[in-house]
C-alpha cells in the first residue's frame, strides 16, 4: 500500500503554510504527499459547464493551485489532489487513518489568541489514529530569522513513567531525517517538603533534578543505540509540565507531544501539556496517539 502524508486545504493562507511543510516532510520521508479538501456542497464532476455556474469551480482551482505551487517547489515529489464532498472532520479522521500522518494549518490570530483552526482541528488531533502535526502561519521573512538563529532541534515531552516508544520513535526518526539534535524537555512540580518557613530547600531541588535527568537517561538510552547519529539532551524544569515544554520550544523546529489512545470516559481526550502546545508553541507540533 502506497505510504501517504494528508494535509488539510481549505484556501487560507494558514493551511497553505501547512501544505508548504508537509511538502518538506513528505520529501523527507520519501512519502506521497495528498492535498484533501472537504465540501459537503461538492457536486459530481460536471462534463462542461462555464465557470460562473460551476459549484466545483473555486475548490478545483484551490487544489489546481496548491498542487502546482508544491509540485514546482518539490518536482519529484508525488502530489496528488484529493476533493471530497464530506464534512470536513469526517474527512480529516478518514484520511489520517489511511496516512503515515496528517497536517492542519493554524489561524493567524494573535500570540495571546492563537488557538490552531479551531473545534474542528482540536476535534480532529483528539481522536485521529495516526500522528497530527499542527502547523502556525508562516511569519514574514525577517521576524523567522530573528527567531531561527540556530538550526533548531526537536523537542519531545516526556514523563518518567508510562509508554514513551511512539513518541520517541517519531522524534528521533523527525531528527534523523532533518540531520538536528533531539531534545527531551520533563517538567515537574516541587513535593511539598522542598517548601520550608525560609523558603525552597534546594537540597531536595537537586535530587528532584538529578532523579529526573537519570529517568530521561533511561528512558531514551535505547533509542540513542538505534540512531547513533542523533545528538540528544535532556532538560529538567522544576515547572508545571504544561508551562516547561513550551517555554521550551523557542528556537525548536518541531515539538513532539503525546496523546493517551484511550482515556476515562469524563476525561479531556487533550491532556494539559498537548492542550499547552496546541495553544501556544511558536513551532509546529507533532500530537502522537499512544496506548
Amino acid at each position: 500500500m502506497e505510504r501517504v502524508l494528508t494535509v488539510g486545504l481549505d484556501g487560507s493562507p494558514e493551511s497553505l503554510a501547512a501544505a508548504r511543510w508537509a511538502a518538506d516532510e513528505a520529501e523527507r520521508r520519501h512519502l506521497t504527499l495528498r492535498l484533501l479538501h472537504a465540501w459537503p456542497l461538492l457536486v459530481p464532476e460536471p462534463t462542461s459547464v462555464p465557470a460562473e455556474v460551476d459549484q466545483n469551480y473555486w475548490a478545483r482551482r484551490l487544489m489546481h493551485n496548491a498542487q502546482a505551487e508544491l509540485q514546482a517547489r518539490h518536482p519529484d515529489l508525488t502530489v496528488v489532489g484529493n476533493l471530497v464532498a464530506d464534512d470536513a472532520q469526517n474527512a480529516l479522521l478518514h484520511a489520517a487513518s489511511e496516512s503515515e500522518m496528517l497536517v492542519l494549518g493554524s489561524q493567524g490570530l494573535a500570540p495571546v489568541e492563537s488557538y490552531f483552526l479551531g473545534d474542528i482541528s482540536l476535534a480532529v488531533v483528539a481522536r485521529a489514529e495516526r500522528p497530527v502535526v499542527l502547523v502556525r502561519a508562516e511569519r514574514p521573512q525577517e521576524e523567522r530569522r530573528t527567531l531561527s538563529g540556530a538550526p533548531g532541534d526537536v523537542v519531545v515531552a516526556l514523563k518518567l513513567h508510562g509508554p514513551s516508544d511512539d513518541l520517541l520513535e517519531y522524534a528521533f526518526t523527525a531528527a534523523a531525517a532533518r540531520g538536528v539534535p533531539v531534545r527531551a524537555v520533563h517538567g515537574h512540580s516541587l513535593p511539598l517538603h522542598a517548601y520550608t518557613p525560609w523558603g525552597v530547600d534546594r537540597t531536595v531541588i537537586q535530587e528532584e533534578r538529578h532523579e529526573a535527568h537519570r529517568g530521561l537517561r533511561q528512558v531514551m538510552r535505547p533509542w540513542r543505540e538505534k540512531f547513533p547519529g542523533v545528538t540528544v539532551s535532556d532538560s529538567v524544569r522544576a515547572d508545571s509540565p504544561a508551562k516547561a515544554v513550551v517555554t521550551a520550544t523557542a528556537g525548536a523546529q518541531l515539538l513532539v507531544v503525546g496523546r493517551r489512545k484511550h482515556h476515562p470516559p469524563l476525561a479531556p481526550r487533550l491532556g494539559p501539556v498537548a492542550q499547552a502546545a496546541a495553544h501556544h508553541a511558536p513551532c509546529p507540533v507533532a500530537v502522537v496517539p499512544h496506548d
